[in-house]
Protein backbone atom coordinates (compact mmCIF):
# COMPACT_ATOMS: atom_id res chain seq x y z
CA UNK A 1 0.00 0.00 0.00
CA UNK A 2 1.28 3.42 -0.87
CA UNK A 3 2.69 5.49 2.28
CA UNK A 4 0.75 7.90 4.59
CA UNK A 5 2.67 10.88 4.29
CA UNK A 6 1.18 12.15 7.58
CA UNK A 7 3.60 9.40 8.79
CA UNK A 8 6.65 11.43 7.78
CA UNK A 9 5.99 14.79 6.65
CA UNK A 10 3.70 17.76 8.17
CA UNK A 11 0.90 18.50 5.80
CA UNK A 12 -0.15 21.04 3.31
CA UNK A 13 -3.49 21.66 3.19
CA UNK A 14 -5.08 23.13 -0.86
CA UNK A 15 -9.12 23.78 -0.14
CA UNK A 16 -11.46 24.55 -3.19
CA UNK A 17 -13.98 27.21 -2.66
CA UNK A 18 -15.84 26.35 -6.15
CA UNK A 19 -14.91 24.65 -9.42
CA UNK A 20 -14.93 28.40 -11.15
CA UNK A 21 -12.82 29.90 -8.75
CA UNK A 22 -10.39 27.48 -7.03
CA UNK A 23 -7.79 29.19 -5.20
CA UNK A 24 -4.61 27.86 -3.61
CA UNK A 25 -3.17 30.97 -1.97
CA UNK A 26 -4.86 33.57 -0.43
CA UNK A 27 -4.40 37.16 -3.01
CA UNK A 28 -2.77 39.02 -0.81
CA UNK A 29 0.34 36.15 -0.69
CA UNK A 30 0.24 35.69 -4.27
CA UNK A 31 1.23 39.56 -4.77
CA UNK A 32 4.80 38.71 -2.43
CA UNK A 33 5.33 35.36 -3.81
CA UNK A 34 5.08 34.76 -7.56
CA UNK A 35 4.14 31.47 -9.33
CA UNK A 36 7.50 30.49 -10.05
CA UNK A 37 8.95 31.15 -6.47
CA UNK A 38 6.38 29.11 -5.41
CA UNK A 39 6.89 26.56 -7.84
CA UNK A 40 11.10 26.76 -7.02
CA UNK A 41 9.76 26.11 -3.65
CA UNK A 42 8.77 23.47 -3.96
CA UNK A 43 11.81 21.85 -6.92
CA UNK A 44 14.04 22.69 -4.10
CA UNK A 45 12.46 20.49 -1.58
CA UNK A 46 11.35 22.69 1.33
CA UNK A 47 9.28 22.17 4.22
CA UNK A 48 6.78 24.66 4.35
CA UNK A 49 6.31 24.42 8.00
CA UNK A 50 2.91 24.02 8.94
CA UNK A 51 -0.40 23.61 7.51
CA UNK A 52 -2.15 25.84 5.34
CA UNK A 53 -3.29 29.11 6.87
CA UNK A 54 -0.35 28.43 9.23
CA UNK A 55 2.01 28.60 6.68
CA UNK A 56 0.60 31.79 4.51
CA UNK A 57 -0.22 33.97 7.87
CA UNK A 58 3.83 34.10 8.69
CA UNK A 59 5.75 37.27 7.02
CA UNK A 60 7.77 36.97 4.45
CA UNK A 61 10.96 37.25 5.55
CA UNK A 62 10.02 34.22 8.06
CA UNK A 63 9.77 32.21 5.56
CA UNK A 64 13.09 29.62 4.34
CA UNK A 65 15.05 30.86 1.22
CA UNK A 66 14.69 28.98 -1.72
CA UNK A 67 18.08 27.92 -3.25
CA UNK A 68 19.40 29.05 -6.17
CA UNK A 69 19.27 25.99 -8.61
CA UNK A 70 21.92 27.58 -10.80
CA UNK A 71 24.36 27.46 -7.68
CA UNK A 72 23.42 24.68 -6.20
CA UNK A 73 21.46 21.70 -8.19
CA UNK A 74 21.93 18.91 -6.14
CA UNK A 75 20.87 21.53 -2.81
CA UNK A 76 17.80 22.37 -4.84
CA UNK A 77 16.77 18.58 -5.77
CA UNK A 78 17.15 17.97 -1.68
CA UNK A 79 20.63 15.62 -1.73
CA UNK A 80 24.01 16.23 -1.50
CA UNK A 81 26.81 14.26 -4.15
CA UNK A 82 28.82 12.09 -2.22
CA UNK A 83 32.95 12.05 -3.06
CA UNK A 84 32.12 8.59 -5.05
CA UNK A 85 29.48 10.14 -7.01
CA UNK A 86 26.80 8.36 -5.59
CA UNK A 87 24.00 10.75 -3.79
CA UNK A 88 22.53 11.22 -0.25
CA UNK A 89 18.58 11.89 0.19
CA UNK A 90 18.49 14.70 2.47
CA UNK A 91 15.57 12.95 5.02
CA UNK A 92 15.39 16.09 6.75
CA UNK A 93 14.51 18.66 3.64
CA UNK A 94 10.85 16.55 2.84
CA UNK A 95 8.22 17.98 -0.28
CA UNK A 96 4.82 18.93 1.24
CA UNK A 97 2.67 15.64 0.78
CA UNK A 98 -0.75 14.54 1.07
CA UNK A 99 -2.77 11.58 1.75
CA UNK A 100 -5.76 9.81 0.03
CA UNK A 101 -9.20 10.77 1.48
CA UNK A 102 -12.54 9.87 1.26
CA UNK A 103 -13.54 12.81 3.38
CA UNK A 104 -17.05 13.79 2.64
CA UNK A 105 -16.25 17.13 3.29
CA UNK A 106 -14.57 17.39 -0.12
CA UNK A 107 -17.23 18.10 -2.65
CA UNK A 108 -14.52 17.14 -5.49
CA UNK A 109 -13.17 13.96 -5.28
CA UNK A 110 -12.36 10.90 -3.13
CA UNK A 111 -9.15 9.06 -3.48
CA UNK A 112 -7.55 5.53 -1.92
CA UNK A 113 -4.05 4.26 -2.54
CA UNK A 114 -3.35 0.56 -3.80
CA UNK A 115 -0.15 -1.73 -4.14
CA UNK A 116 0.67 -2.70 -7.68
CA UNK A 117 4.25 -4.24 -7.00
CA UNK A 118 4.53 -4.51 -3.63
CA UNK A 119 8.22 -5.97 -4.14
CA UNK A 120 9.17 -2.53 -6.09
CA UNK A 121 7.24 -0.82 -3.68
CA UNK A 122 5.02 0.61 -6.57
CA UNK A 123 1.41 1.79 -5.95
CA UNK A 124 -1.23 4.00 -7.67
CA UNK A 125 -3.70 6.54 -6.15
CA UNK A 126 -6.96 6.22 -7.61
CA UNK A 127 -9.54 9.31 -7.96
CA UNK A 128 -12.74 9.47 -8.17
CA UNK A 129 -15.66 12.53 -8.89
CA UNK A 130 -17.36 12.99 -5.97
CA UNK A 131 -20.37 13.09 -7.88
CA UNK A 132 -20.27 9.70 -9.24
CA UNK A 133 -19.04 8.06 -6.06
CA UNK A 134 -22.34 9.53 -4.19
CA UNK A 135 -24.44 8.17 -6.84
CA UNK A 136 -24.92 5.16 -8.95
CA UNK A 137 -23.57 5.88 -12.52
CA UNK A 138 -25.11 4.66 -15.09
CA UNK A 139 -22.48 5.19 -17.21
CA UNK A 140 -18.53 5.11 -16.61
CA UNK A 141 -15.86 7.09 -17.03
CA UNK A 142 -12.87 8.01 -18.81
CA UNK A 143 -9.69 6.53 -17.54
CA UNK A 144 -6.59 8.67 -16.95
CA UNK A 145 -3.32 7.35 -16.43
CA UNK A 146 -1.33 9.90 -14.90
CA UNK A 147 2.55 10.16 -14.25
CA UNK A 148 4.11 12.29 -12.39
CA UNK A 149 7.15 14.81 -12.59
CA UNK A 150 10.51 15.40 -11.07
CA UNK A 151 12.88 14.51 -13.77
CA UNK A 152 12.74 11.10 -13.08
CA UNK A 153 14.38 11.83 -9.78
CA UNK A 154 12.39 13.28 -7.40
CA UNK A 155 8.45 14.10 -5.94
CA UNK A 156 6.10 11.51 -5.75
CA UNK A 157 2.38 10.80 -6.14
CA UNK A 158 1.32 12.47 -3.34
CA UNK A 159 3.17 15.31 -3.63
CA UNK A 160 1.18 18.15 -2.81
CA UNK A 161 1.42 20.41 -6.15
CA UNK A 162 -0.09 17.54 -8.57
CA UNK A 163 -3.61 17.54 -6.09
CA UNK A 164 -3.52 21.27 -8.62
CA UNK A 165 -3.91 19.04 -11.48
CA UNK A 166 -5.66 15.93 -10.31
CA UNK A 167 -8.87 18.08 -9.04
CA UNK A 168 -9.53 19.61 -11.79
CA UNK A 169 -9.35 16.56 -14.45
CA UNK A 170 -11.53 14.85 -12.24
CA UNK A 171 -13.83 17.21 -11.79
CA UNK A 172 -14.40 18.68 -15.17
CA UNK A 173 -13.85 15.81 -17.36
CA UNK A 174 -15.51 14.14 -15.53
CA UNK A 175 -12.96 11.46 -15.11
CA UNK A 176 -11.43 7.97 -13.09
CA UNK A 177 -7.61 9.03 -12.81
CA UNK A 178 -5.35 6.92 -11.89
CA UNK A 179 -1.26 8.02 -10.72
CA UNK A 180 1.37 5.71 -11.16
CA UNK A 181 3.72 5.35 -8.63
CA UNK A 182 7.19 4.17 -9.58
CA UNK A 183 10.63 4.23 -8.97
CA UNK A 184 13.25 6.77 -8.55
CA UNK A 185 16.61 7.69 -10.10
CA UNK A 186 19.42 7.14 -9.30
CA UNK A 187 18.74 4.19 -7.53
CA UNK A 188 17.09 2.95 -10.43
CA UNK A 189 18.13 4.74 -13.70
CA UNK A 190 15.96 4.35 -16.63
CA UNK A 191 14.36 2.56 -17.98
CA UNK A 192 12.86 1.30 -14.61
CA UNK A 193 10.65 4.20 -14.51
CA UNK A 194 9.55 2.97 -18.10
CA UNK A 195 8.70 -0.49 -16.52
CA UNK A 196 7.01 0.53 -13.59
CA UNK A 197 4.60 2.40 -15.75
CA UNK A 198 4.15 -0.43 -18.38
CA UNK A 199 3.36 -2.53 -15.56
CA UNK A 200 0.77 -0.46 -14.30
CA UNK A 201 -0.96 -0.62 -17.48
CA UNK A 202 -1.24 -4.21 -16.77
CA UNK A 203 -2.25 -4.05 -13.31
CA UNK A 204 -4.83 -1.36 -14.25
CA UNK A 205 -6.38 -4.24 -16.56
CA UNK A 206 -6.07 -6.73 -14.61
CA UNK A 207 -7.27 -4.65 -11.54
CA UNK A 208 -9.95 -6.43 -9.48
CA UNK A 209 -10.44 -3.03 -7.69
CA UNK A 210 -14.08 -2.04 -6.82
CA UNK A 211 -13.63 1.61 -7.76
CA UNK A 212 -12.01 1.11 -11.13
CA UNK A 213 -14.49 -1.73 -11.86
CA UNK A 214 -17.19 0.45 -10.71
CA UNK A 215 -16.25 4.00 -12.43
CA UNK A 216 -13.56 3.97 -14.82
CA UNK A 217 -14.69 2.68 -18.62
CA UNK A 218 -11.49 0.83 -19.66
CA UNK A 219 -12.22 1.44 -23.71
CA UNK A 220 -12.06 5.19 -23.08
CA UNK A 221 -7.97 5.16 -21.71
CA UNK A 222 -5.45 8.19 -22.06
CA UNK A 223 -2.23 8.26 -20.78
CA UNK A 224 -0.92 11.57 -19.42
CA UNK A 225 2.46 12.83 -17.52
CA UNK A 226 3.75 16.25 -16.56
CA UNK A 227 7.69 16.78 -16.66
CA UNK A 228 9.17 13.30 -16.70
CA UNK A 229 5.66 11.75 -16.60
CA UNK A 230 5.23 13.34 -20.19
CA UNK A 231 8.73 11.24 -21.55
CA UNK A 232 7.25 8.54 -19.67
CA UNK A 233 3.43 8.70 -21.39
CA UNK A 234 5.35 9.13 -24.61
CA UNK A 235 7.76 6.06 -24.43
CA UNK A 236 5.29 3.57 -22.46
CA UNK A 237 2.50 4.55 -24.64
CA UNK A 238 4.12 3.58 -27.56
CA UNK A 239 5.45 0.58 -26.07
CA UNK A 240 1.39 0.55 -25.55
CA UNK A 241 0.80 1.11 -29.14
CA UNK A 242 2.58 -2.24 -30.64
CA UNK A 243 0.70 -4.84 -28.16
CA UNK A 244 -2.88 -3.16 -27.49
CA UNK A 245 -4.35 -6.76 -28.00
CA UNK A 246 -1.86 -7.59 -24.80
CA UNK A 247 -3.65 -5.19 -22.65
CA UNK A 248 -7.33 -5.51 -23.13
CA UNK A 249 -9.91 -4.64 -22.15
CA UNK A 250 -7.66 -1.43 -21.69
CA UNK A 251 -7.88 0.28 -24.94
CA UNK A 252 -5.77 3.80 -25.22
CA UNK A 253 -6.97 6.50 -26.86
CA UNK A 254 -4.85 8.77 -26.87
CA UNK A 255 -1.83 10.62 -25.05
CA UNK A 256 -1.03 13.81 -23.00
CA UNK A 257 2.06 15.33 -23.00
CA UNK A 258 2.07 18.18 -20.51
CA UNK A 259 5.34 19.90 -20.36
CA UNK A 260 7.32 16.63 -21.43
CA UNK A 261 10.90 16.33 -20.43
CA UNK A 262 13.01 15.71 -23.13
CA UNK A 263 16.66 16.77 -23.92
CA UNK A 264 20.02 16.65 -26.44
CA UNK A 265 23.31 17.16 -26.58
CA UNK A 266 23.12 20.36 -28.76
CA UNK A 267 21.16 22.87 -27.40
CA UNK A 268 18.18 24.51 -28.57
CA UNK A 269 17.47 28.21 -28.54
CA UNK A 270 14.48 28.41 -25.44
CA UNK A 271 17.21 26.56 -23.55
CA UNK A 272 19.89 29.08 -24.34
CA UNK A 273 17.59 31.45 -23.59
CA UNK A 274 16.48 30.32 -20.53
CA UNK A 275 19.41 28.77 -19.38
CA UNK A 276 19.65 30.28 -15.87
CA UNK A 277 15.73 29.77 -15.36
CA UNK A 278 15.04 29.50 -11.94
CA UNK A 279 12.79 26.51 -12.59
CA UNK A 280 14.36 24.24 -14.47
CA UNK A 281 17.84 25.90 -15.24
CA UNK A 282 19.95 23.80 -17.22
CA UNK A 283 21.96 22.97 -14.16
CA UNK A 284 19.21 20.94 -13.21
CA UNK A 285 18.00 19.59 -16.23
CA UNK A 286 21.50 18.62 -16.82
CA UNK A 287 22.17 16.90 -13.59
CA UNK A 288 18.83 14.96 -13.83
CA UNK A 289 19.62 13.55 -17.02
CA UNK A 290 23.16 12.59 -15.73
CA UNK A 291 21.18 10.53 -12.32
CA UNK A 292 18.92 9.28 -14.71
CA UNK A 293 20.23 8.40 -17.81
CA UNK A 294 21.98 4.67 -17.98
CA UNK A 295 25.35 5.05 -16.78
CA UNK A 296 28.19 5.60 -19.77
CA UNK A 297 25.26 7.58 -22.44
CA UNK A 298 24.86 11.09 -23.19
CA UNK A 299 21.69 13.25 -23.68
CA UNK A 300 21.39 11.71 -27.40
CA UNK A 301 20.02 8.73 -25.75
CA UNK A 302 16.95 7.88 -26.96
CA UNK A 303 15.11 8.08 -23.35
CA UNK A 304 16.37 11.81 -23.61
CA UNK A 305 16.52 12.64 -27.07
CA UNK A 306 13.39 10.61 -29.08
CA UNK A 307 14.29 12.93 -31.97
CA UNK A 308 17.09 11.65 -32.95
CA UNK A 309 15.61 7.83 -32.99
CA UNK A 310 12.46 8.40 -35.13
CA UNK A 311 12.13 6.48 -37.98
CA UNK A 312 9.93 6.21 -41.24
CA UNK A 313 7.43 4.16 -39.54
CA UNK A 314 7.70 4.58 -35.82
CA UNK A 315 3.87 6.24 -35.63
CA UNK A 316 2.31 4.21 -37.69
CA UNK A 317 0.78 1.78 -35.11
CA UNK A 318 -0.33 5.10 -33.11
CA UNK A 319 -2.16 6.30 -36.74
CA UNK A 320 -3.64 3.00 -37.21
CA UNK A 321 -5.11 3.06 -33.48
CA UNK A 322 -6.79 6.51 -33.97
CA UNK A 323 -4.97 7.92 -31.43
CA UNK A 324 -5.35 11.64 -30.76
CA UNK A 325 -2.35 13.33 -28.66
CA UNK A 326 -1.96 16.50 -26.74
CA UNK A 327 1.35 18.29 -26.49
CA UNK A 328 1.36 21.54 -24.32
CA UNK A 329 3.82 24.14 -22.79
CA UNK A 330 4.58 27.72 -22.26
CA UNK A 331 7.27 30.33 -23.66
CA UNK A 332 8.55 30.86 -20.60
CA UNK A 333 10.05 26.89 -20.08
CA UNK A 334 13.40 26.38 -21.22
CA UNK A 335 12.06 22.79 -22.77
CA UNK A 336 9.62 24.79 -24.91
CA UNK A 337 11.49 24.12 -28.70
CA UNK A 338 12.14 20.52 -27.30
CA UNK A 339 8.00 20.01 -27.03
CA UNK A 340 7.01 22.07 -30.09
CA UNK A 341 9.85 20.25 -32.25
CA UNK A 342 8.00 16.91 -31.20
CA UNK A 343 4.80 18.04 -32.07
CA UNK A 344 5.81 19.49 -35.49
CA UNK A 345 7.20 16.24 -36.21
CA UNK A 346 3.80 14.33 -35.12
CA UNK A 347 1.73 16.77 -37.03
CA UNK A 348 4.05 16.16 -40.19
CA UNK A 349 3.91 12.53 -39.57
CA UNK A 350 0.04 12.26 -40.29
CA UNK A 351 -0.72 11.83 -36.32
CA UNK A 352 -3.71 13.49 -34.72
CA UNK A 353 -1.75 15.98 -32.53
CA UNK A 354 -2.68 19.45 -30.99
CA UNK A 355 0.02 21.86 -29.80
CA UNK A 356 -1.07 23.80 -27.01
CA UNK A 357 1.65 26.89 -25.96
CA UNK A 358 0.76 29.73 -24.03
CA UNK A 359 2.70 33.05 -23.47
CA UNK A 360 4.55 33.90 -20.52
CA UNK A 361 4.44 31.12 -17.52
CA UNK A 362 7.52 28.55 -16.61
CA UNK A 363 7.58 24.81 -16.29
CA UNK A 364 5.06 23.10 -14.39
CA UNK A 365 2.84 26.45 -13.98
CA UNK A 366 -0.57 25.27 -13.81
CA UNK A 367 0.53 23.40 -10.57
CA UNK A 368 0.63 26.96 -9.42
CA UNK A 369 -1.95 29.05 -10.99
CA UNK A 370 -5.73 27.21 -10.63
CA UNK A 371 -7.05 29.39 -13.23
CA UNK A 372 -4.09 27.81 -15.59
CA UNK A 373 -5.01 24.54 -14.44
CA UNK A 374 -8.96 24.85 -14.73
CA UNK A 375 -8.26 25.58 -18.05
CA UNK A 376 -6.05 22.62 -19.11
CA UNK A 377 -8.33 20.20 -17.68
CA UNK A 378 -10.82 21.86 -20.52
CA UNK A 379 -8.48 21.57 -22.74
CA UNK A 380 -8.14 17.35 -21.84
CA UNK A 381 -11.65 17.17 -21.73
CA UNK A 382 -12.29 18.54 -25.22
CA UNK A 383 -9.50 15.80 -26.55
CA UNK A 384 -11.55 12.77 -24.33
CA UNK A 385 -14.60 13.78 -26.20
CA UNK A 386 -12.82 13.96 -29.73
CA UNK A 387 -11.38 10.95 -29.14
CA UNK A 388 -14.00 8.75 -27.79
CA UNK A 389 -17.11 10.06 -29.79
CA UNK A 390 -17.41 8.57 -32.69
Amino acid sequence: MGPNPTSRMKMFTTSYSSLDQMSLYPDSKIKEYSSRTLLMKFYSRIQLDGKFDEVWGREKDQFPQPIDPNEDPYGYLGMTKNPDGSITRLSQVQTPGTPASSDPSNPFQVSKDADVNQSKGTWARIFVPRAAFDSFPTTKLPLIVYFHGGGFVVFSVNTAMFDALYTPIVTEIPAVVVSVEYRLAPEHRLPAAYEDCFEALHWIKASNDEWLEKYADFSKAFLMGTNAGGNIAYHVGLSAAACMDDLLPLRIKGLILHHPFFGGTELTESELKLAKDMVIPLTVCDLMWDLSLPIGFDRDHRYCNPMAFITSDQFDQVKALGWKILVTGFDGDPLRDRQIELWKKLEEDGVSVTGKFDEGGSHGYEALDPAKAKELAITIKDLVESATTS
